[in-house]
């Protein structure tokens, strides 16, 4: 496509408004997150709507044959809750001097702070235009900005060159240096460091034992006892959990084979549980719970676990979510990740621009600081 070829971006009825082969071809196989099976989950279940103020935008730029070439997955917002990179100090203070930063266009994975791509197309013409689309639908339809969040780095290029503002912010992946098992990967610790997960596992593991889970063997009662789980930890965490009952079992049916549940069990009943997506080269760790207290039990099920099944499916990483220094000792090393913001009033532009621009030096040196403290060997 020539670049003074006119770009024609429609607005869709929702993720599950568009054919399941259409979304997937361009989203490709290699983020479960970006799937049409996730994504039309969220909204089917009821967890990503208009009525819990994420409802469904998500754009479109079709090919000659009339199928999308390019999509978008965007929601019109109504609050900042779920999104995990933190705008509420910008919304405050762009109240206080009169303007409405409600509604807002989030571009993302709702409820998950999960990296990846979020112009769904090979063709950077079209990721052009999607990016342009948003714009537009920001401006013709009086919301105050746009939020690209987490991004692939590729597409900071593009967001920027269009003009948008860029956040770093940081997280704790784990890395696959080609072990071939987690006593290898203990190997890479420095000896205190290495006697301490061993401590914190035997301790987590004392009287119960691990369950994994995945495809048909995934049934309607474990997400049962998965839902308790969730509840509970998003009732101490959020106040209310994002996500609904149903969407469990959707996912259940449409993308088990995607899905690993680990389980803790005492005399044969699952007490705590984490819920992963498997991606073409990363282990995603998103959701856990326990309904008994057990020192280290956490990092065993969401951490050491998940390192454990990577290293068994030949998976170079695992990313375990948003925050959490204490992954740090547990072999997860900083990364960066990336934002992109579109402003449309100047005034909040500057303001915005000025702060991101003293907030990224500190990001930085504080990655650089987290690389130094890894429980790695020094050579």
């Amino acid at each position: 496509m020539n670049a003074s070829d006119a770009i024609i971006a429609r607005i869709g009825d929702g993720v599950a408004s568009f054919e399941a082969a259409d979304w997937d071809r361009c989203a490709g196989a290699g983020n479960p997150f970006l799937s049409h099976a996730f994504l039309a989950s969220l909204e089917e279940s009821g967890s990503a709507t208009a009525r819990t103020g994420w409802q469904p935008v998500p754009l479109a730029i079709d090919g000659p044959d009339g199928r999308p070439a390019a999509l978008m997955p965007a929601y019109v917002k109504s609050h900042s809750q779920g999104e995990y990179i933190f705008d509420h100090g910008w919304a405050e203070a762009y109240q206080r001097a009169g303007g409405a930063y409600y509604p807002k266009l989030q571009i993302a994975v709702p409820f998950t702070p999960v990296p990846g791509r979020r112009l769904l197309t090979a063709d950077p013409d079209l990721a052009s235009g999607l990016i342009g689309a948003a714009e537009a639908l920001v401006r013709q339809n009086g919301l105050s900005s746009a939020h690209a969040t987490f991004i692939h780095e590729e597409e900071v290029a593009l967001f920027e060159r269009a003009g948008w503002l860029i956040r770093f912010d940081s997280q704790f992946h784990w890395h696959n240096d080609g072990y071939r098992s987690f006593e290898d990967f203990l190997g890479s610790l420095s000896s205190r460091k290495r006697k301490a997960v061993r401590k914190e596992r035997r301790e987590a593991l004392a009287g119960l034992e691990v369950q994994h889970l995945t495809g048909a063997a995934i049934t309607e009662a474990h997400w049962d006892h998965f839902w308790r789980f969730y509840q509970d930890t998003g009732a101490r965490k959020w106040g209310r959990p994002y996500l609904t009952r149903a969407f469990f079992s959707l996912i259940g049916e449409r993308m088990a084979d995607r899905i690993l549940l680990i389980f803790a069990l005492s005399d044969g009943i699952p007490v705590a549980g984490a819920l992963n997506l498997i991606g073409a080269d990363t282990l995603y760790g998103r959701y856990w719970g326990a309904t008994i207290h057990v020192p280290h039990l956490h990092f065993e099920i969401c951490y050491y676990q998940a390192i454990d099944a990577a290293i068994a499916m030949g998976l170079q990483h695992v990313e375990a979510g948003a925050q959490g220094a204490h992954k740090l000792s547990r072999g997860y090393r900083p990364v960066q990740t990336y934002s992109a913001h579109y402003l449309a009033d100047p005034r909040l532009r500057r303001a915005v621009a000025d702060y991101l621009a003293a907030e990224r030096p500190a990001v930085l040196q504080d990655i650089e600081a987290l690389d130094e403290m890894t429980p790695f060997r020094r050579e």
